[in-house]
């Protein structure tokens, strides 16, 4: 996973100031594990990110906190490349993704505690839980196999919360601070689906 791409040859003339562009220009870090503050590697702002093999999360504050943004193999030129939610311009984690398997199962449940009302979603994507009947918040969650992302809004938009296989027995676990899921979507990592993973509408 590399941020801020441009060629090795010339990245280290860059100026600090000029830490933060867009289209892979500016300085470059690469990364290869687990990173808690990019900032500590010089890197201040982070404006594009190429994604050689993947699944990554990042996150908005040091040590893997606060907005998440997953990232599959591809290329995000500009910011919006990777999140609509416009809340935070700031990225400063990263981790790899646990890819647990190719089977997908998901149970998410209207109380905290797996209580309520629940709706279980098997090797599919949903764009919208309202299409599907489920008009109830989202407070906990079974991750029975398979990785997923789910969205604060319907097709795949606002904050972004990672699943990986376990239990979330209320919201903060997952990163939310209020319970509005109304998407999710599967992480299909390429060693899994060789003919890629999912592609944003445009």
């Amino acid at each position: 996973m590399a941020t801020d791409h441009q060629n090795p040859a010339t990245k280290q003339k860059q100026p600090a100031a000029s830490n933060f562009k867009e289209n892979f220009q500016g300085r470059c870090h690469e990364l290869t594990e687990p990173c808690n503050n990019i900032q500590e590697a010089a890197v201040t702002k982070v404006g594009s990110i190429l994604v050689l093999c993947g699944p990554w999360v990042g996150y908005e504050q040091p040590g893997c906190k606060g907005e998440q943004y997953v990232f599959e193999k591809g290329e995000y030129p500009r910011w919006d490349a990777w999140t609509n939610s416009r809340r935070s311009d700031c990225i400063v984690a990263f981790r790899p993704i646990k890819v647990d398997s190719q089977e997908h199962k998901i149970v998410l449940y209207e109380n905290p505690s797996f209580a309520g009302k629940k709706i279980e979603i098997i090797d599919d994507d949903v764009p919208s839980f309202h299409a599907h009947g489920y008009h109830e918040k989202v407070s906990s969650v079974r991750v029975q196999s398979g990785t997923w992302v789910g969205y604060q809004y319907p097709g795949y938009r606002g904050y972004q919360y990672l699943f990986e296989k376990g239990e979330f027995k209320e919201c903060s676990e997952f990163g939310a601070v209020l319970p509005h899921i109304q998407s999710v979507r599967r992480i299909r990592d390429m060693q899994y689906h060789p003919r890629g993973a999912f592609h944003p509408s445009t």
